[in-house]
């Protein structure tokens, strides 16, 4: 065994030695390896595609407005609704046999505010005076139901009759539409108006055809004056308003619609008495009214 002395020694001898030896291992430890280039042309992986924005979905289309609800004719509490702003105003004719049982009632179930009017001692009266008539009624109307302009449907004299408002006494600022069904607008040549007129029935005598100082003023120059769309559904069964194409209107296109019901609908034989309650002629004054300007000529109603 060695001295102890020489022990200290020897520790020191050793642990100079191992750390000499790690040092010599730490600089020949082979450096880390990198990885080669990529060569040109080599499958180096791409990077991930962009991914494409997504479109948005486009929007729903708006829900078509609810229908207007149904009204009560002659209401006073009628207030017209959006989708039908105008009062319709029912004019009857001469006697006052116009029936509007089925006009009347049909209109107000889609919503429109109807109102009949009657006049001039059941329109036998001098048509001018019942004209200016329609000019109060219709002042009151508007100023109730707080509507800017009306539209009217007339029968016979009730057709023509409000030409007259509209041409002479302001009506052309406050009627929208004029529909006219079988309406007397260049008179008649039929024998019954003689009969009439001897009768004390003075309009009878101013729809007279020929000699008729009012009709003569009436339709002098521009028969459909004004901004008002004009309708005129005739048929060609009229008996009492003769020739039947008499009644129809000279106007631009734009603002003026002739209608003979056989034209569209050929076994349509309604006269002139009841054409307000045809079928074929409601569904004409539904278009007129429905639609801006007057009934479209291309309109194919239902043949009943």
């Amino acid at each position: 065994m060695p001295p102890r002395r020489l022990l200290p020694v020897l520790l020191v001898v050793i642990a100079a030695l191992g750390f000499a030896l790690g040092n010599w291992r730490g600089a020949h430890r082979p450096a880390a390896v990198k990885p080669p280039p990529p060569v040109a042309g080599s499958l180096a992986p791409s990077p991930p595609a962009p991914t494409a924005p997504t479109a948005p979905a486009p929007p729903a289309p708006p829900a078509p407005p609810a229908p207007p609800a149904p009204t009560v004719m002659d209401s006073p509490d009628c207030r017209p609704p959006a989708q039908h702003p105008d009062p319709v105003v029912l004019v009857h004719g001469t006697f006052a046999t116009t029936s509007w049982a089925l006009l009347g009632p049909a209109l107000a179930s889609n919503g429109y505010c109807v109102f009949t009017f009657d006049y001039g001692n059941r329109g036998t009266g001098e048509i001018a005076q019942s004209a200016q008539e329609l000019a109060d009624f219709v002042d009151r109307l508007l100023a109730t139901t707080q509507a800017q302009r009306v539209s009217i449907v007339g029968h016979s004299e009730g057709g023509m009759m409000p030409r007259y408002y509209i041409r002479f006494l302001g009506g052309a600022a406050k009627v929208r539409a004029l529909i006219g069904l079988s309406p007397s607008n260049h008179g008649t040549q039929s024998p019954m108006v003689l009969v009439g007129a001897a009768l004390g029935c003075t309009a009878c005598a101013e729809q007279e055809a020929a000699g008729s100082p009012f009709l003569d003023r009436l339709n002098a120059g521009d028969e459909t004056p004004g901004s008002v769309d004009y309708t005129v559904i005739q048929t060609a069964y009229d008996v009492v308003v003769t020739p039947y194409d008499s009644a129809f209107l000279r106007g631009p296109a734009e603002r003026v619609t002739n209608i003979t019901l056989q034209t569209r609908c050929p076994g349509d034989i309604t006269g002139h008495l009841n054409i307000p309650t045809d079928p074929v002629a409601l569904q004409w004054v539904e278009n007129a009214l429905a639609r801006p300007g007057p009934a479209d000529p291309a309109f194919q109603p239902r043949c009943n």
